[in-house]
Formats: structure tokens, C-alpha cells, sequence
């Protein structure tokens, strides 16, 4: 039997020579999310005290070092953007390393979880300008959703898992033809994770791989102009996709095209966030892919609400309380007339509803089909929900008429 052997050192400095090993598996820092450091800093002392004078190289400081620590941290680092430098530049060493002491048909297999896209940037761009490039990736569910850090948050529930390799070929791609590879990729997986329960931003996340895969197989991808196509704008390209993909599911097939740009944003926040405060960036981004500017819905009477950093959206009950949109008239989106309409039942002003669903789109079939996706992407138990169920039991009342009408109960 052979003893396994324990090291500790920098990531960035691998005490091996080149083509070592036959696989590599790591699980890097998430960006952003935990000061690693400084948590450890509760064992270290401890541990400092009951097993110090076992290896005392190990405990020579008085709490965990710091000053190698690969973490987004702006306050140890003097601002956001100077902690991103450096955690892009050191995760590029780390990738580096690991390219380095792999076998030329070795494997490395990467784990990562992060809700935004700026993380997934720096570190897609880490590993593609270290020579590595996705072969296979998959999403598997490692957090628990019960966990303080998940309540009321946008939290993942899945860490993706990346299975990486040496890029052997110096190709350059054609971002057009690049494109209709990475959709047809992208949604080929995604038919499978929606088959598999993955749902909301884990199912966002778990597309970015396939893209990746794809892209990953060239060493640049370039548009018609010759300049090189960024991973941002990769990511941006990958959400329209899910974007489209989710919204085909959700709507079971409903005619896309009859459905407005604000409404299927609200669908897929709904399905994506529930009712999570998200930062702005990734706000801004799930509306672009919807096809929507952000700030041209928020304020009185608006959809969105803007709570400092982050961004929420407003349900039927909250709008209801808004003079704002109490006193509109006219409801051009879907999202709009459906909030306004369960306002109006929840109040139980029946002939209010009755003549606010005749003069909007009581009448339009797509629009059911957007109430009962809305209702069905929020959770058991949830008011908004309740209330869109309510809404949707009463429409059969509505379709008799107005003389036989009853009231539209709770």
C-alpha cells in the first residue's frame, strides 16, 4: 500500500517537475466569497496550542499567513478592481503550475462556484491564458439551501465541476461559425440539465462549460474585424442563449414573439432569483439578455426596485401599495396588466378585475400561459404564488361573461 504524501506550499510554485503527474484535481478560492484567511485564524490558534510542537514550521507565525492568500479581497488589496488584478494574476500562475506538471494526455479537473459573472470572467480567462481548455464539465449539487448564507440570497446550490487538458493547437476560430457551435453545444446540455432538476441561476451557471468547451478549443476566436473575441462577451452570448432556452421550457411552448422584453425578464428573474436581492452587474446582465435596460425600470411605480448595490423585483402585493402604479391607466406589458390584475383580486374588486382584463388581454391566450409560468417557477407556500393561482382559478368566470359573472374569490 502506498502512503500518500502531504505538502504544504504556494499553488503559484509546484515542487515538481514538468509532465509529473497524470491528473491534477483542485478546488481554487471562489473569488470573493470567503476570507479563507482570516476563518482559519479560529483553528490556527488552537491548533497552534495541541499540535504546534509537532510541526512547528507550519505554526510558526502568530495567526494563519496572509500575505500569499489568493482571494478577491478589496480590503486587503486597496479596492475592488487591484483585488481582481491580483487574484487573476496568481490564479493564472496556479493554472500555469498545473499545465506545467501535467502529462501531455493528463487530465485536470477544476471545481468552482460563483453567482456572478465577473468571477466566472477571471477565472475562465485564467484558464484559457494558462493553455489549459475545458473537454467535459458538469454541475453537481454540493450546497446546502438551508445554510444562513442561502436565505433570501441568489446562493447557488451546485458547484460546477471542469475537466480540463492541454491545448495542443494553435487554431484560430471564427466567432461566427464559433457561435453556432457554442449554441448548438449550449443547448444540447441544457436540454439534459432540465431533464436532470438543474434549475434557476444553478442552470445559468451549468452552461457556461459547454461554452467553454467549445470555445476553449481554439488559442484566440476572432470576429470579421480580426479583433479578438473576449470572454465577457462570451458569457454575454451564453446567457442570451439560456435566456431563449429557459424561456421556451417555462412557457411550455408558448409563442416567444407574443410575449414583451419586460415580461420575460420578470419570468426569468422570478424562475432565476424568486425574490433575491442580486447585485446590480448580474441584474443588468439577466435584463440585457432579455432584452431590456435595466434602469429604464425602476423608481415609482416601476417593476424594479434598486435597494443601494443590488436589485430586487417588486411583487403584485408591494406594486398594489405604489400610488404610482395605482393610478395607471394603461399597461403595455403583460408583466404590468397581470400585476395590476392580481392586485385587483387580492383586494377582491371583482368588477374592477373584470373590466381591467377586458380592456387589456384577458382575452389573449399567451398571456394565461404567462400567469401560470409565473406561478409555477415561485415556490410552494409563496403569497405571489397563491395569488396567481387565485387569478388563474377565476379566469373560467371571467370567460362567461360579464351577466354571469360571479365574484372572484380569494
Amino acid at each position: 500500500m502506498r502512503v500518500p504524501r502531504v505538502q504544504q506550499g504556494s499553488a503559484t510554485e509546484l515542487p515538481y517537475p514538468d509532465n509529473f503527474f497524470d491528473a491534477v484535481l483542485t478546488d481554487p478560492p471562489y473569488y470573493d466569497n470567503v476570507p479563507y484567511a482570516d476563518l482559519s485564524d479560529f483553528f490556527f490558534v488552537w491548533l497552534k496550542r495541541t499540535v504546534g510542537d509537532l510541526y512547528p514550521e507550519l505554526f510558526a507565525t502568530p495567526l494563519a499567513p496572509k500575505s500569499q492568500e489568493m482571494v478577491a479581497d478589496a480590503s486587503k488589496a486597496g479596492g475592488m478592481e487591484e483585488a481582481r488584478r491580483r487574484f487573476e494574476e496568481m490564479l493564472t500562475q496556479a493554472f500555469r503550475e498545473i499545465h506545467r506538471v501535467l502529462k501531455p494526455d493528463g487530465i485536470a479537473v477544476i471545481v468552482f462556484a460563483h453567482k456572478t459573472t465577473a468571477a466566472w470572467e477571471t477565472v475562465l480567462q485564467a484558464l484559457l491564458d494558462a493553455g489549459l481548455y475545458m473537454t467535459a464539465s458538469w454541475p453537481i449539487h454540493t450546497e446546502m439551501q438551508a445554510r444562513l448564507r442561502a436565505q433570501e440570497s441568489a446562493a447557488l446550490a451546485s458547484s460546477i465541476y471542469m475537466v480540463c487538458r492541454k491545448r495542443t493547437t494553435e487554431e484560430i476560430g471564427d466567432y461566427t461559425r464559433v457561435r453556432r457551435e457554442i449554441e448548438a453545444r449550449v443547448r444540447e446540455r441544457l436540454a439534459q440539465f432540465w431533464e436532470e432538476g438543474i434549475r434557476g441561476a444553478d442552470f445559468f451557471m451549468s452552461a457556461i462549460g459547454p461554452a467553454v468547451e467549445v470555445f476553449g478549443r481554439y488559442a484566440r476566436v476572432e470576429k470579421l474585424s480580426g479583433e479578438a473575441v473576449t470572454v465577457a462577451e462570451l458569457l454575454e452570448y451564453v446567457r442570451k442563449v439560456v435566456a431563449e432556452f429557459a424561456l421556451e421550457r417555462i412557457l411550455r411552448g408558448a409563442e416567444l414573439s407574443g410575449v414583451d422584453p419586460l415580461t420575460r425578464f420578470y419570468l426569468l428573474w422570478r424562475w432565476t432569483y424568486n425574490h433575491a436581492r442580486v447585485p446590480f452587474d448580474e441584474a443588468r446582465k439577466l435584463a440585457a439578455g432579455a432584452g431590456i435596460e435595466l434602469t429604464a425600470h425602476w423608481g415609482p411605480g416601476g417593476l424594479v426596485a434598486k435597494d443601494g448595490e443590488h436589485v430586487r423585483v417588486r411583487s403584485p402585493m408591494e406594486r398594489a401599495k405604489d400610488p404610482r402604479f395605482a393610478a395607471r391607466t394603461e399597461f403595455p406589458t403583460m408583466v404590468d396588466a397581470m400585476h395590476r390584475a392580481a392586485a385587483l383580486w387580492m383586494e377582491n374588486r371583482s368588477a374592477e378585475l373584470r373590466e381591467h382584463l377586458s380592456a387589456t388581454y384577458g382575452e389573449n391566450e399567451v398571456f394565461w400561459q404567462v400567469v401560470q409560468a409565473a406561478s409555477e417557477v415561485l415556490p410552494e407556500g409563496d403569497k405571489e404564488r397563491q395569488i396567481l393561482q387565485g387569478l388563474l382559478a377565476g379566469r373560467r368566470h371571467h370567460r362567461r361573461g360579464p351577466s354571469q359573472l360571479p365574484m372572484w374569490g380569494k
